[in-house]
């Protein structure tokens, strides 16, 4: 084990809850504050880059597979690390927050892989946050259970989903930890916390340490996560190499890195995945400045736009050439009382997850314990007795920036319930993450921070090219709050609206909703003068 000088202070300032001292120990917090101490430099220069990178393509540099790592990818000697216990067979992983009911229902939902999801799914109360890990520390221990409030009682059974865990990005912080006097970068919270706690656990369990890592935008920041993994197997005796993790890759910068981001990872990655809905908003986010990335109704936008397909594609080729798996994308809809929209609803994940297979991936996504048996049975149908398809390289696929950036052939105006629709799921779901609930069921589909991105900087991006009147944005978010006001009466109507109108009526487009939501809403700290546990690490 690695022995470090003690440099770093570190304090609690969130209010403590039930048990929150077995997850928020003298040790933990030092193991998390040399992450900090070795990392958090190196983070913000991250953060930097991204905004001139940003700052570089608004300003019409083109965006293209980098000339200085081609050796990278014309180096056919180079694959990842093989496949890790509980990582060979993925064909159909769940998502979701892990709150007690769904650490239970996920793990026993007969899905091969749950992502339990501290990112998009996850709205990050201090409690939630610290709650997860306890969450996830009584499952590895077997000693979680759920019981409803009609009486029903839920326990863990003989074969579980394998756990892997979805940090928060690098882009936000948590307020409630400070080491030497600032919050802590919330991807080593989130990551540190769990690794500290649960990896020796989950290797004894006969699996790992296992994460999925969120909002990748270049081969830096895969540098990163794997120099972060390398310190803290080192800390604890862990021999490198035991942690897998696999990259969402679901920012357009990062698809043009695919390569590159595997080939810093490679002793510790387990694969990409095709975050699509993030895809989607990263688009918008950096091209929605242009007129030719004026993208329609979000539920026009599908998976066989030819934008779409040529993501899709190069992801199952770049991982497959290196040996690694191409996970697909989110099915997020949810069962549904009326059997006729139920029977639509499934037909539809069908199509998608058939398309999926049929390219080449190894598993998919899927948001409800309902739709398991729909997408194994795909897979089932595809792999038969294999753990995967990794041996199907996919030579046909050739692909160009070009291809990834041809988003005119689906570039259309809004219509008016497109419009309508992404006023209100935005509304809605803010609605509910300042509440505290960070996956939501929406007129039939799991809306998590992604759709809500996707539905607000759409907003911004019709009001910017004047496709929309702003007038007729404003009626409707007035018209729209009423009826939240109505369908929700504990919602902070005010806050919500002052929320909608900075992140996507403002003249210049903020990153993220959920910086500013947090750093106004979710940040609970202690009056000055209580106690707050104070350590050095």
């Amino acid at each position: 084990m690695t022995t470090l000088a003690p440099t770093v202070t570190f304090r609690v300032l969130g209010t403590p809850g039930p048990r929150h001292d077995e997850i928020l120990s003298p040790a933990a917090l030092d193991f998390v504050g040399r992450l900090v101490d070795a990392f958090g430099d190196r983070r913000l220069e991250i953060l930097k880059e991204r905004m001139r990178v940003r700052d570089r393509l608004a300003s019409g540099s083109p965006l293209d597979f980098s000339l200085t790592t081609g050796r990278i990818r014309a180096d056919d000697s180079w694959r990842v690390a093989p496949p890790a216990p509980g990582l060979t067979d993925r064909r159909v992983e769940i998502t979701g927050p892990p709150d007690r009911r769904m650490t239970v229902n996920a793990l026993n939902s007969d899905a091969r892989v749950w992502m339990a999801d501290f990112e998009d799914a996850t709205s990050p109360t201090w409690n939630n946050v610290v709650d997860g890990q306890l969450n996830l520390l009584d499952a590895i221990e077997r000693r979680i259970d759920f019981t409803t409030p009609e009486g029903k009682r839920y326990e863990l059974g003989e074969q579980l989903a394998t756990i892997v865990v979805r940090p928060r990005g690098w882009h936000l912080t948590e307020d409630h930890l400070e080491f030497d006097g600032h919050p802590a970068p919330a991807s080593l919270v989130d990551f540190g916390l769990y690794f500290f706690h649960c990896a020796q656990r989950q290797i004894d369990a006969g699996h790992g340490p296992y994460f999925y890592l969120p909002k990748l935008e270049s081969r830096g920041e895969a540098r990163l996560w794997n120099d972060v993994f390398v310190l803290a197997q080192d800390l604890l005796g862990i021999p490198r190499g035991t942690i897998r993790a696999t990259v969402l890759i679901e920012t357009i910068t990062a698809a043009v890195a695919m390569e590159e981001i595997l080939y810093e990872l490679r002793e510790h990655s387990s694969g990409l995945n095709a975050g699509r809905w993030d895809y989607l908003f990263s688009l918008i986010k950096t091209f929605g400045h242009r007129t030719d990335f004026l993208l329609p109704d979000r539920a026009k936008v599908t998976m066989t736009a030819p934008f779409m397909r040529a993501y899709t594609e190069l992801l199952v080729r770049t991982c497959h050439k290196r040996g690694a798996h191409a996970i697909g994308g989110m099915a997020a809809h949810v069962p549904s009382k009326d059997p006729d929209a139920h029977q639509a609803a499934l037909a539809k994940v069908r199509l998608d997850k058939e398309r999926e297979a049929e390219d080449g991936f190894d598993g998919s996504w899927v948001a409800h314990p309902a739709l398991v048996p729909v997408c194994r049975e795909v897979f089932d149908g595809v792999l038969e007795s294999r753990p995967h398809q990794i041996e199907r390289t996919r030579d046909d696929v050739e692909v160009t920036a070009a291809q990834l950036l041809s988003v005119r052939r689906v570039s259309a105006p809004p219509t008016p319930d497109g419009v309508r629709t992404n006023i209100s799921v935005a509304l809605r779901y803010f609605a509910a993450w300042l509440r505290g609930q960070g996956a939501v069921a929406l007129d039939g589909l799991m809306e998590d921070a992604a759709t809500a991105e996707i539905a607000r900087v759409q907003i911004w991006q019709w009001l910017r090219h004047r496709v929309v009147e702003r007038a007729t944005v404003v009626d409707l978010l007035e018209a729209e709050l009423d009826s939240l006001g109505a369908e929700y009466p504990w919602a902070p109507v005010d806050d919500i609206r002052a929320l909608f109108e900075r992140t996507a009526l403002a003249r210049e487009l903020p990153a993220f909703f959920t910086n500013d939501a947090y750093s106004r809403h979710l940040v609970d700290r202690r009056p000055e003068g209580d106690h707050r546990p104070e350590g050095q690490s």
